[in-house]
């Protein structure tokens, strides 16, 4: 059992925890405080006020009480104030980071995160040092996406066609759920991965691996990887189950009905033009919901799918 979670927050794993935390805590008890204060004087003031008999006459009109009436203006002033320093102090925290963070770009699409790294390693899995600052520089491929860490304390929509960043700095080693907290279509409750935070031995044994996860296989075994690490695993199952899109088990060599396309033969080629452009030729009864990988493949990853596609028989 994890000590560190609470009964209304999740694990504590970031320097954010120390500044998120308790101004949570001083929202909660002050927005409770005033609930109590409220329904406590409507109660008396219902039983106190209450009309006991028919002929009983109104109590005289009160025009105003001029204290009163600075004590609910001015009180609230400066309690919202105050909430609103201490807000925008930890927003502006969390939104620059410090002097040599380590970067790491993020894609989303539907449904799934890609992670590239400076040496060119890709991963379906944000993999980081522990006690490290590092900022994720992220863009989405389709639709509203948005990075959710709660063991971090630290969220950012991720939005087409433009970059938006966030950092955080993880304080100590686990794995730790990362979620897609923004609608983004049929699949978007398992658009899943995590934050693996590792030590920095652990961390550059990681990354001297992953920047070249194909050395040492075959172009099927590479394509293997690469099926969770781009993110195909999201929308094509490798056991004949229907998903989002046409299963990949059996799929090489057969024949596939693709409407006003009429009827196509999956070989290399409709693979390839697959991948490149998704709309081309759609298989009836799916819809045309593929992100477009031309220019983010390799032509070795491609061969390396198309002849992993191959092998499931």
């Amino acid at each position: 059992m994890d000590n560190s979670k609470t009964f209304w927050l999740p694990e504590k794993a970031s320097t954010f925890v120390d500044t998120v935390d308790p101004a949570f805590d001083l929202y909660l008890w002050i927005s409770i405080f005033f609930f109590g204060l409220i329904v406590i004087l409507i109660t008396v003031f219902t039983v106190k006020y209450l009309r006991r008999r028919p002929d009983q006459l109104a109590t005289a009109q009160i025009t105003h009480n001029l204290t009163l009436e600075l004590s609910w203006t001015i009180i609230p002033l400066i309690i919202v104030m105050g909430l609103f320093f201490l807000g925008m102090k930890g927003y502006l925290h969390m939104r620059v980071a410090p002097s040599g963070y380590m970067q790491v770009n993020v894609k989303a699409q539907k449904w799934s995160w890609g992670f590239e790294y400076p040496s060119g390693a890709i991963n379906d899995t944000l993999v980081v040092p522990v006690n490290t600052p590092v900022k994720l520089v992220m863009t989405s491929r389709d639709v509203l996406h948005s990075f959710y860490i709660a063991a971090f304390r630290t969220k950012a929509d991720v939005i087409p066609n433009r970059y938006h960043a966030l950092w955080f700095q993880a304080t100590r080693t686990g794995i730790f759920p990362v979620q897609c907290t923004q609608y983004c279509g049929t699949n978007h409750s398992y658009m899943l991965t995590a934050v693996k935070v590792v030590e920095q031995e652990a961390y550059n044994e990681w990354l001297a691996t992953a920047s070249d996860p194909g050395k040492g296989k075959t172009p099927a075994e590479f394509g293997a990887i690469l099926y969770q690490k781009r993110g195909c695993s999201a929308c094509h199952s490798v056991d004949g189950s229907k998903a989002v899109g046409p299963s990949w088990k059996g799929l090489f060599g057969r024949q596939e009905n693709c409407g006003a396309g009429g009827m196509i033969m999956v070989d290399e080629a409709y693979i390839r033009e697959s991948m490149m452009v998704p709309t081309a030729k759609v298989v009836m009864g799916y819809q045309p919901v593929m992100p477009i990988f031309k220019g983010v493949l390799s032509e070795r990853e491609i061969v390396a799918l198309i002849e992993y596609i191959k092998t499931l028989k």
